[in-house]
């Protein structure tokens, strides 16, 4: 299954029935009156947040959403049928935005959260609605109302208390496998990620967070190298960024301090809100140097950054350092929860049971 975040759709509620214009005619009952009855009123297109859901590709082949129209009024006093809403259902996360104004009509936070698109028409008034003591055979009906229609934007932002970043090969993929039941693919080139992937942090009962797996980033991703920095949305509801950094890169030209900065410096072209969220220095693939070297090349990059905030040297791939690390992260998650609490219900993790391609 491909993931896709986003995508436009056009969706368009159905017309209001037209009334209808009709007299009683039995035998024996010569002055039988209007008997026209109303239009019934259009469907209307909803959005439905469904936790099942983990990407919008149905809406990438499926462009154009109708509801269906109403029936036209009868004779005999009936009504006509109101037409059938359809219920357009979305990954919890999505934001739907009107493309022509311009402005948000719903962010869907919350599994089973409905929210109206488009509003079907009303339906029209038959000669029924009428008749009065003045006006006994009254021949004026009204058409239905029409429907709503509007072109709109998709954009799935998920729902992760904790997001990874840094450049292509860190070992972002490799700690979300360590972490949590997410089996993301792992491999030794550059831009094995290609595209979000998240995973659920279990530290013990009632203890858990969700951390999410976005594609590297590299210099100049703002202009589009690499993937770009198209996926950098799906970090701007985390409330803890985690910059995996490589502490033992194969070239020796690679410095990782010039990455550090590389990633912060687009951090800032892309959302300057994002890069003011708390953000933790991790030193990955410390396994890899040689343990008496350790303590003073991490404390050597961390002079040269001014680094003031916490600084952890794990190893994902060797499970080393992090108990640590998850347990200081849970308790700022929690922290932030209680104050600023939101849904607990999440966009659906991926635990290894579905598999992207």
């Amino acid at each position: 299954m491909k993931f896709v975040d986003e995508a436009v759709i056009d969706v368009a509620a159905g017309h209001g029935g037209a009334g209808c214009v009709s007299f009683r005619r039995e035998k024996f009952i010569p002055f039988g009156g209007p008997n026209g009855g109303d239009g019934g009123r259009g469907g209307s297109v909803w959005a439905v947040a469904d936790r099942n859901i983990n990407t919008l590709i149905d809406y990438r082949y499926a462009r154009r959403h109708e509801a269906a129209n109403g029936e036209p009024g009868r004779g005999a006093d009936q009504f006509g049928a109101a037409g059938a809403d359809i219920e357009l259902r979305m990954p919890v996360g999505t934001i739907v935005t009107d493309l022509d104004a311009g402005t948000v009509l719903v962010e869907l936070l919350e599994h089973g959260q409905r929210a109206l698109l488009a509003k079907g028409g009303d339906g029209g008034f038959g000669n029924l609605h009428f008749k009065s003591s003045t006006n006994r055979s009254p021949r004026q009906k009204t058409p239905g109302w029409p429907g709503e229609a509007r072109k709109v934007r998709l954009e799935l932002r998920v729902l992760a208390d904790v997001g990874l970043l840094g450049m292509p090969n860190a070992g972002k993929s490799t700690l979300v496998a360590a972490v949590s039941n997410a089996r993301p693919k792992i491999a030794d080139y550059p831009f094995t990620t290609l595209y979000p992937r998240l995973g659920v942090v279990r530290l013990g009962p009632e203890r858990s967070f969700v951390i999410a797996d976005i594609p590297g980033l590299i210099e100049g991703a703002s202009e589009g190298a690499g993937l770009g920095h198209q996926f950098l949305r799906h970090l701007q509801r985390t409330r803890l960024l985690l910059h995996l950094v490589d502490a033992a890169p194969l070239d020796e030209d690679t410095d990782p301090v010039a990455q550090v900065r590389a990633i912060t410096a687009e951090l800032k072209k892309y959302d300057p809100t994002l890069a003011a969220k708390p953000r933790w220095l991790v030193f990955n693939k410390i396994d890899m140097v040689p343990a008496a070297e350790r303590e003073r090349l991490i404390a050597g990059w961390v002079r040269r950054l001014r680094w003031k905030g916490p600084v952890f040297a794990i190893s994902a791939l060797a499970r080393e350092g992090l108990q640590p690390l998850l347990e200081q992260a849970y308790a700022h998650v929690a922290a932030e929860r209680k104050a600023a609490p939101e849904p607990d219900i999440r966009f659906a993790p991926d635990d290894g049971q579905q598999e992207g391609s």
